[in-house]
């Protein structure tokens, strides 16, 4: 399958902002709920949640394809990602794509795959 990269697939600041503090107030609200509903312990629970989120956000990255105008999300790991770089597609490129379960395998330029998890909510 042959699609081009999304150059319009950057968020807005104000909505990347937006998403990671709903992603932040969603943790805070589990850590909550795991920790027996304590109260008076926001802030504790708050600050915990944009740790982990700021360590996932540091640990795991994302690419956008369109297919057929679908923009899709696929995940990965920089550590796992044999040496891809972002801007390694450029937008306009055709990538050759193929598909497994919840993988998504991008055909790099050098014949090697990215391999990405898709991210059905595309955040």
């Amino acid at each position: 399958m042959e699609t081009r990269p999304d150059p319009a697939s950057s968020p807005m600041p104000t909505s990347a902002s937006q998403d990671r503090r709903e992603a932040v107030r969603r943790r805070a609200q589990q850590i909550y709920e795991q920790s027996g509903r304590i109260a008076g312990r926001d802030l504790e629970n708050w600050v915990q949640a944009e740790r982990e989120i700021a360590q996932q956000s540091a640990t795991r990255k994302a690419i956008v394809v369109r297919v057929k105008g679908i923009p899709l999300v696929g995940e990965y790991a920089p550590a796992d990602a044999q040496g891809y770089t972002p801007g390694e597609f450029a937008a306009g490129d055709t990538v050759s794509l193929r598909f497994a379960g919840d993988k998504m395998f991008l055909k790099r330029h050098n014949g090697t795959e990215l391999e990405t998890k898709l991210n059905p909510g595309g955040k």
